[in-house]
């Protein structure tokens, strides 16, 4: 074996043995499991609900700063990141800055909560582009939740639309994006899921179990655009 051919042969097999035993990519599926969303409420300490907002029926009350709910913030995106219209939704592009840093959205295009008859009850309506109270604006915006300490495994519960007695919407909605960050600004996983008429529960948890989610950010597809309850949490590492 030449010296050319040896050095490339040395080289093919050190790339192979940091691929099999490097740390897997930010999107592999490995690095998430999917659990049920009553398991994750029976075992999680921390829930917001969003009762504790006077309750108004849609448009409901708009929100132009970032929110406090129990041990957690939510806004639009996070810093670093950069807000475009995409087709009437929220997208959002580029890495967050580090340490991840919470940041609400243009006055009239950041948050709202207001009576949700699917829900029945209080419920986190993002603000897409075209502003309150403008129907068009509600759920089809961004959401970003920081939380107070890193998390192993996050929940939520998103309604798409109201059941349809003449059976003229399809059954099936559109998608909703879970991106889950680290606290340096790392994208740790990234969750799609389909969307049903109603109530879609989200329940995910980290493989093996490590507390690294600092934050997530909620897009979404949706013709109806959606909206979000009971995000689940711990609160233990606070109180510790």
């Amino acid at each position: 074996m030449t010296g050319l051919r040896l050095t490339r042969w040395v080289f093919t097999i050190v790339c192979l043995g940091l691929g099999l035993s490097g740390p897997a990519r930010a999107d592999e599926p490995a690095a998430l499991v999917q659990v049920t969303y009553a398991e994750l409420a029976n075992r999680a300490s921390g829930r917001v609900t969003f009762e504790t907002v006077p309750q108004r029926p849609e448009p409901g009350l708009a929100f132009d700063q970032a929110m406090r709910l129990g041990a957690l913030w939510l806004g639009e995106h996070f810093g670093g990141q950069t807000l475009v219209d995409r087709d009437g939704f929220d997208a959002v592009t580029g890495p967050p800055a580090a340490p991840l840093a919470l940041r609400a959205g243009q006055p009239g295009a950041n948050l709202s909560v207001a009576f949700h008859r699917g829900f029945g009850s209080n419920a986190l309506f993002a603000l897409g582009p075209k502003g309150f109270p403008d129907r068009g604006a509600r759920g089809e915006g961004a959401v970003a939740v920081l939380f107070d300490s890193d998390q192993a495994a996050i929940g939520l519960r998103i309604h798409t639309d109201y059941p349809d007695p003449l059976g003229q919407r399809a059954a099936v909605r559109g998608h909703a994006d879970v991106i889950l960050y680290s606290r340096n600004g790392k994208v740790i996983a990234r969750h799609r899921t389909r969307l049903l008429l109603g109530i879609t529960d989200i329940a995910l948890r980290r493989v093996g179990g490590q507390s690294d989610i600092a934050g997530i950010l909620i897009v979404n597809d949706d013709p109806g655009g959606i909206a979000i309850d009971d995000i689940l949490y711990q609160i233990e590492a606070m109180l510790g």
